[in-house]
């Protein structure tokens, strides 16, 4: 019998890439709090709440390949999670203008099966454009940064904010496509 796959997230930008990977899995979000998650860095915190996302999901469902992911925006060792309201997304918008920060994305597979658990993690460094501050706050207006690390959707500003991507572009909208290829076979 053929294992289900399930994404461990709510995001529509995740599933649509996950699509490149896998023709059919479930959604099945995690409850995991985030803010409850203790990490010396912000590589192992971004592997530690996928790693709890997957594992979350994989006591509930037998038979199951389940795919955890967290992507935060790390501004040297500070992390930059989603931002509490419009005035936190110009803020963060403001601190990221002109300067380079890493996208960082932890990524667990976990089967619900053997428990067998493999985690990875992708770094992609983006430099932000010298934005005028009108231009973000149009942006925030707009609503749409607020369920997003760092207030910003890539697929979004990147005519205007983005200067250079180096790197995963997938993993910078939320899923590294090609590091989860290399777990998933490997999970079989």
């Amino acid at each position: 019998m053929r294992k289900t796959i399930i994404l461990a997230s709510s995001s529509p930008r995740r599933a649509e890439l996950l699509k490149k990977v896998v023709r059919k899995f479930k959604i099945i979000p995690s409850k995991v709090d985030e803010a409850n998650i203790p990490a010396p860095s912000p590589k192992s915190f971004c592997i530690k709440a996928a790693l709890a996302k997957a594992k979350d999901i994989a006591e509930k469902h037998k038979n199951a390949v389940v795919i955890g992911a967290d992507t935060i925006i790390a501004l040297g060792k500070k992390i930059i999670g989603k931002p509490k309201n419009k005035r936190d997304a110009v803020r963060i918008l403001k601190s990221l203008a002109g300067r380079t920060h890493q996208v960082i994305t932890g990524l667990a597979v976990v089967d619900s099966n053997s428990s067998k658990t493999l985690t990875a993690y992708e770094v992609t460094r983006v430099k932000m454009k010298k934005v005028k501050a009108g231009e973000i706050k149009e942006y925030v207006e707009s609503g749409r940064p607020l369920d997003k690390a760092g207030a910003y959707g890539i697929q979004e500003i990147e005519d205007i904010f983005i200067e250079k991507i180096d790197g995963d572009y997938d993993n910078v909208v939320g899923l590294p496509v090609r590091a989860l290829k290399k777990l998933l076979r490997r999970i079989n």
